[in-house]
């Protein structure tokens, strides 16, 4: 992908998506709603959209599993990626074929973040990968990564770096491309 020119499912002059990728506890939601609200645009949470339609997402694995997520975040991720909007995709949105298909009409933001950093966010839990802790949260980034690499247009890291600057970085980033 590239941000140079017209991109893809742009033909009409709209603004594609923006769409933020990355491991759990990175910051995409986080980083998304406040970027929405300073460029004016709208914000859906894939994970906020799932739960709302079918229930808390630790519930969702304990009665469906996670196939049936799986199904249901990518439903959630064909109707949040609209153009002009911003959306937070949960870490393993990437997983499904159809969303990364999709995802090459957007313009991509891999949200990074250190495991130190990503220990202090995850605390009491309520993520069911992540039974087994930061070892699991270790091996579940190391495996997404070079898909959330593969489809990235930008990258931010949100280890250390005010959410504010963060927000200005990327702000900028879009208006150079005329996003």
């Amino acid at each position: 992908m590239t941000a140079d020119g017209p991109r893809p499912g742009d033909e009409a002059g709209t603004t594609p998506p923006l769409a933020l990728i990355g491991p759990m506890a990175a910051g995409k939601s986080s980083l998304g709603r406040k970027l929405a609200t300073r460029i004016g645009r709208t914000f859906v949470d894939t994970d906020r959209l799932v739960a709302l339609e079918h229930g808390p997402i630790p519930e969702i694995f304990a009665e469906h599993g996670e196939p049936a997520f799986r199904r249901w975040e990518a439903e959630a991720v064909r109707h949040a990626l609209t153009p002009g909007g911003v959306v937070a995709l949960g870490g393993g949105a990437v997983l499904d074929a159809g969303t990364r298909a999709l995802l090459e009409h957007a313009t991509v933001v891999l949200v990074t973040v250190d495991e130190r950093a990503a220990e202090r966010r995850i605390g009491g839990g309520g993520r069911p990968l992540l039974a087994d802790g930061m070892a699991a949260w270790r091996r579940i980034a190391e495996e997404r990564a070079p898909l959330y690499r593969e489809l990235a247009d930008v990258e931010l890291d949100t280890s250390r770096t005010p959410m504010a600057q963060l927000v200005d970085r990327l702000e900028a980033w879009l208006a150079e491309r005329g996003l």
